[in-house]
């Protein structure tokens, strides 16, 4: 599911092409450790992610193929972002900041695809909108978010190309784990805290 929901949202929602250049947020989850692959594989010509550590950082150059990896524990998001810009393609799994930085950064006509907003999942009110959406406007972006259940006519697809590239080695993914159905909520809270690398998974 992380790896079709990364697949929609570059191919159907930001339409990914040929030269473009990517960022993706929180690049070292399971849906952006493949997101950032997968630009890559749909042509993209430079993938930026960003990353809550340096250790997660180092995994999006070293194991994942981005070009660049953005910690935003050590600094403003928005502008280790600016030294990349213009970014034709967001894939937002974080909001927030980060969706602000974008969007300072996107180029005319440029593509956002809306899959998380994790930035706000813990939030006790309701957080301020990016203060700059007139941007949306003048820079003409689009900006869709998505549920990839609502695409499962793509599923097929997905399966086909990605589980070739799998077989060939061409695809990297790690799983963190709780041990025991009594860790459930501790992985819960750990996904929020931003505790694991790849997909969080409880093991029975």
């Amino acid at each position: 599911m992380p790896g079709l929901t990364a697949y929609v949202g570059l191919t159907r929602i930001a339409e990914v092409r040929e030269g473009d250049t990517v960022f993706v947020s929180g690049a070292a989850g399971a849906v952006g450790s493949i997101a950032g692959q997968l630009a890559r594989k749909l042509g993209a010509s430079k993938v930026i992610g960003s990353a809550g550590s340096p250790e997660k950082v180092a995994r999006l150059t070293d194991e994942l193929g981005y070009d660049f990896g953005l910690d935003y524990q050590a600094a403003k998001i928005g502008r280790q972002l600016a030294e990349h810009a213009p970014v034709d393609v967001y894939f937002d799994n974080v909001g927030g900041d980060h969706l602000e930085a974008a969007i300072f950064a996107m180029s005319d006509f440029g593509r956002i695809a809306a899959c998380g907003m994790i930035a706000d999942y813990n939030a006790e009110a309701p957080s301020p909108g990016p203060r700059n959406l007139m941007m949306v406007v003048s820079k003409r972006l689009s900006l869709r978010g998505f549920i990839v259940t609502d695409h499962a006519d793509i599923a097929g697809e997905f399966y086909r190309r990605a589980g070739a590239w799998l077989a060939d080695g061409e695809l990297a993914y790690r799983e963190t784990f709780e041990d025991g159905l009594d860790r459930a909520v501790d992985a819960f809270l750990g996904v929020l805290a931003g505790a694991n690398t790849g997909k969080m998974l409880v093991r029975l």
